[in-house]
């Protein structure tokens, strides 16, 4: 029994000890505390970005079509869309504010009918008052915003690993990630403000006529513009954590040289 215990205990010692060196290893190997806050810092800034973008793109609010008053109608009519479905509604003209010649806001309480797009599916184009969608830039404008999620979350994914496996060579590549999801999120911002001209162009000749617009764009495409910029911003300070201190130590040599 003796001998056992002693084979056992000698065992434990030894585990121990392996376990120990390999912790030294990658406390070694690993971050600093300052590199580590510097990260999580930056992580914290793409991640109210990474927030803007998911809300702007899965909301509907980019833009707003208001159609003009009329005089002798106690409604009015107003649309909203985003990448993915649009809202028409149908407003009282008491609830409009005091001195707006048109419809709206599309946010007042009014009866609504929502709809996806159909060019998504079978591929047909959409028609808002009397005027129809031009769906190839609309296609494009929904792609490339999904692509600008896709490389977001590659991003939060390859910093996550350098925080909680110490993968240093990853920072770099989770930096380019959310430059390009920014740069990605502003394309698709671009792309939808042509496909918006363009809707406002393509009228039907069919009767009965198409009314007057105004349009004016809303807080869903205003988070989209600052997550891009969050996000490109984000990637800029972790791609500057990756450069070597080399530039800056020469332009500001420390204060015992300075002594010397």
């Amino acid at each position: 029994m003796m001998m056992w215990s002693n084979f056992l205990m000698q065992e434990e010692d030894r585990r121990r000890g392996a376990s120990g060196q390999r912790a030294r290893g990658q406390h070694k190997s690993g971050l600093s505390p300052e590199q580590e806050g510097k990260i999580k810092l930056a992580l914290l800034l793409t991640a109210v970005g990474a927030t803007l973008a998911v809300l702007a793109v899965g909301t509907e609010f980019w833009v707003e079509l208001n159609t003009f008053k009329a005089n002798d109608s106690a409604v009015c009519d107003a649309a909203h869309l985003g990448l993915w479905k649009m809202c028409t509604k149908r407003l009282w003209q008491a609830d409009v504010p005091v001195g707006r010649e048109t419809c709206g806001p599309a946010a007042l309480p009014g009866e609504a009918n929502c709809t996806y797009f159909k060019f998504f599916t079978t591929g047909e184009n959409a028609r808002i008052f009397q005027r129809t969608t031009k769906k190839e830039m609309n296609l494009a404008a929904a792609v490339v915003a999904v692509v600008g999620l896709v490389f977001m979350a590659l991003g939060c994914l390859c910093v996550i690993m350098v925080l909680s496996k110490g993968a240093e060579s990853l920072l770099r590549v989770g930096a380019v990630c959310f430059g390009l999801s920014g740069l990605l999120l502003l394309v698709s911002l671009e792309v939808f403000r042509h496909s918006v001209q363009a809707l406002l162009q393509r009228v039907s000749p069919e009767p009965p006529p198409a009314p007057a617009l105004t349009y004016e764009y809303s807080w869903s495409l205003a988070c989209g513009v600052g997550a891009s910029l969050v996000l490109m911003l984000g990637g800029g300070c972790l791609l500057l954590l990756t450069l070597p201190p080399w530039p800056w130590g020469s332009l500001c040599p420390k204060q015992g040289h300075r002594a010397t």
